[in-house]
């Protein structure tokens, strides 16, 4: 009778997850419907997807031009970089926080974006890519966000620092990095500054189909990665010492998974900018209903995180007639949010 307990406590667990999961991706749904709905031409929400599924069962019939144009070529791009960013950071913010028990990680305040954000400005601004070519400023972002990864290696693994004291370590180096940029801000000209500040407060007004699918092969493939290892996550969150009972080569294991992180990162970065509190609000807006088992949480920090950038995308739309850039709305949206789920957050999800 305890067995039959204990595997209906289970199932019944495993089912308020599926349908977690279900509710924010309905959410995300509905959000993404009216985001592409608003501008300067409004359309309605029905209408955006009649407009998406005629298209994509190439249906001609009641279609007009304008509407095609606005949704599929001009709104939809827009629409597909922010998922893919709030998929990316969402997932990466939530594997950190598991991987060093502690609420306040993710790529932004451990400094992993920084670095890439300050890799990405050098290129704008010096012309300088380690490796130069196409992608020379997605190389930058990458090797200069592997600098952040590489000091909380280094702390967690040589020092046995905790927690805490990694948090800040990232704080520092995302300060440092932040005035390096700065500084090749200032002694840039006019326009090669402007484009650089573009990136350091995080802006989908680049997006297009090409940054996209570059964008998105950062994104979900390195989150599908993460999901990947998520058992190994859980064990990892249970702390180093039971984890390697488990077998886990926790090391390796530590390295692997912030390399995917500093690759999803600045893969995101190098086309976006910064854009802070995603990964950060994003796990903690999944925890609430799906807990911390990394195997439904990782998803549905992906879903969280994508809602998030949907969310804000569509109040910098409604500020003014020129968006504003979205890394300024999350920061507004994403602190005040992020006070309130820390007031509300149940000490025992961690």
């Amino acid at each position: 009778m305890d067995v039959e307990n204990v595997i209906h406590t289970y199932n019944k667990a495993r089912l308020k997850k599926i349908i977690g999961l279900i509710v924010y991706l309905a959410i995300l749904v509905v959000a993404a419907g009216i985001g592409m709905g608003i501008g300067s031409y409004d359309i309605s929400f029905g209408r955006v997807y009649e407009v998406i599924f005629k298209h994509l069962l190439n249906w001609g019939a009641g279609m007009t031009s304008l509407d095609m144009n606005i949704v599929w070529n001009d709104r939809m791009p827009r629409l597909l970089c922010a998922i893919a960013i709030g998929v990316g950071l969402g997932a990466a913010g939530a594997a950190m926080q598991s991987m060093m028990k502690n609420p306040l990680a993710d790529p932004y305040t451990t400094g992993i974006s920084s670095g890439a954000g300050f890799g990405a400005v050098l290129a704008i601004c010096t012309g300088f890519a380690l490796i130069p070519g196409q992608y020379g400023i997605v190389i930058n972002a990458f090797i200069f966000s592997l600098v952040p990864a590489a000091v909380i290696l280094v702390l967690s693994t040589f020092k046995k620092a905790s927690a805490s004291m990694i948090i800040l370590a990232g704080i520092a180096v995302m300060y440092i990095f932040n005035a390096l940029q700065s500084y090749m801000m200032v002694i840039s000209d006019e326009t090669t500054t402007a484009t650089a500040y573009e990136w350091s407060v995080g802006t989908l007004n680049k997006a297009s189909w090409d940054n996209f699918f570059i964008m998105a092969a950062f994104a979900f493939i390195g989150a599908a990665v993460l999901t990947i290892l998520a058992k190994y996550l859980n064990a990892m969150n249970s702390g180093d010492n039971y984890a390697k009972t488990l077998g886990i080569n926790v090391e390796k294991m530590r390295i692997m998974i912030l390399v995917v992180i500093s690759l999803v990162a600045a893969g995101i970065v190098s086309f976006t900018g910064i854009i802070g509190f995603v990964g950060l609000v994003g796990p903690h807006m999944a925890r609430i209903i799906i807990g911390s088992d990394n195997k439904f949480l990782i998803p549905g920090s992906m879903l969280t995180g994508a809602t998030l950038m949907v969310v804000c995308d569509i109040l910098a739309k409604l500020f003014t007639p020129t968006p504003v850039h979205i890394g300024i709305v999350t920061a507004l949206f994403g602190g005040p949010l992020f006070l309130f789920l820390i007031m509300r957050q149940r000490k025992d999800s961690w």
